[in-house]
């Protein structure tokens, strides 16, 4: 759990990353050279001028303006409220995974259980603009990635960011869960059409912020964003993504700190399979199913979970687990499962029939389960 700051101790953090001229790697150097930061708030401009320039020695070592003071005095009010929480560098809660990476944030802003920030995470992200495809197979990864007891990590966006999110709620409350992190103030939803969502994974998971209370969506936060949805996981999957994506960056993020990541192939001839396919060539893993991700990484530690279907307990029928949980043409499969085309095709239609597979275009099946 968090640490129980004083109010004196609470308001120095807070200021410190309110401060003008001020942004977290000044901030993280001047809590290496001095300690906590209501140590630094008593130093005087002398002793603040050996540390900074004049301006801001001068600015540190006067009273906060009137502005932010009520700032501050905002921001404790809402802290004060159940399920929200400020959480310091100083806190033993605190991500470990976070403090791996260069620049972790001094301070965390939660809607959630702080719990949820578990480090057996993994991320899934990809297309805003997500293919039917793209968005079932980030559903079912999600839950089915849950139900085994990891942490399903993204970024709130429309696409596969909201599928994923979804799916490992579908997983249920003893599941892994799910954290969202934004890019805004962790009080304002973006999209705004995601307003539900973020409140059922604020009740059964955890939304995160580095940024203040209120703010806006603005375009140079996102890339902020995405480091933190890469650094609090052991891997990141990309679902489906464009040549230039967002999710590119997060997949950057997460092998320069040393984090897996993972691409789900896709058609040639789409235009949002150009970037998982670009992340193959460069080393990520190809997955054709969550089991994939689950033999790279091993079960999360301490869990006892069995590996469950989509259903919940693994699909006996040995077409079904050769179907793996995403799209595959009938040919794929007849070269998996070693079964004739035709008795394929029979087989399948009976599985249609009764419901358990669904026809998709091109000649391609999957299970019903994972749409």
């Amino acid at each position: 759990m968090p640490l129980v700051h004083t109010p004196e101790e609470l308001s120095a953090w807070l200021r410190l990353t309110h401060e003008p001229g001020i942004g977290p790697a000044t901030a993280r150097g001047l809590l290496r050279a001095v300690g906590l930061p209501q140590r630094l708030y008593r130093l005087s401009r002398d002793e603040l001028a050996a540390l900074l320039s004049p301006p801001l020695a001068a600015q540190l070592a006067r009273p906060p303006s009137r502005e932010q003071a009520a700032t501050l005095e905002r921001t404790l009010r809402w802290a004060e409220h159940p399920g929200h929480h400020l959480l310091t560098l100083a806190d033993a809660a605190y991500p470990q995974a976070l403090l791996a990476i260069h620049d972790p944030p001094p301070l965390l802003y939660l809607a959630g259980d702080p719990a949820r920030l578990s480090p057996q995470a993994i991320a899934i992200v990809g297309a805003r603009h997500a293919t039917p495809d793209g968005l079932a197979n980030a559903r079912a990864y999600a839950r089915h990635l849950a139900q085994r007891g990891w942490c399903i990590v993204s970024g709130l966006a429309l696409g596969i960011d909201t599928a994923a999110h979804e799916g490992a709620l579908e997983a249920g409350p003893e599941a892994g869960g799910t954290v969202a992190v934004v890019g805004t103030g962790v009080d304002v939803v973006y999209p705004p059409r995601n307003q539900d969502l973020a409140d059922r994974i604020a009740a059964q998971g955890v939304l995160v912020s580095e940024f203040p209370l209120g703010l806006p969506a603005l375009p140079h936060q996102f890339p902020r964003r995405n480091r933190l949805v890469a650094g609090l996981t052991r891997g990141t999957l990309v679902a489906e993504a464009a040549a230039r994506s967002g999710s590119l960056i997060t997949a950057r993020l997460a092998a320069d700190a040393g984090r897996e990541v993972f691409a789900i192939p896709g058609s040639i001839h789409s235009p949002l399979s150009r970037g998982c396919h670009a992340l193959i060539r460069q080393g990520a893993k190809l997955v054709e199913s969550a089991q994939d991700i689950l033999d790279e990484l091993g079960a999360p530690a301490g869990s006892s979970r069995s590996a469950p279907g989509p259903e919940g307990a693994p699909p006996r029928d040995p077409l079904l687990v050769g179907m793996g949980y995403g799209p595959i043409h009938v040919d794929a499969l007849a070269a998996r499962t070693g079964l004739a085309v035709p008795a394929l095709q029979a087989r399948l239609l009976e599985l249609e029939l009764q419901g358990r597979v669904a026809r998709l275009d091109g000649g391609r099946y999957q299970l019903a389960q994972a749409g």
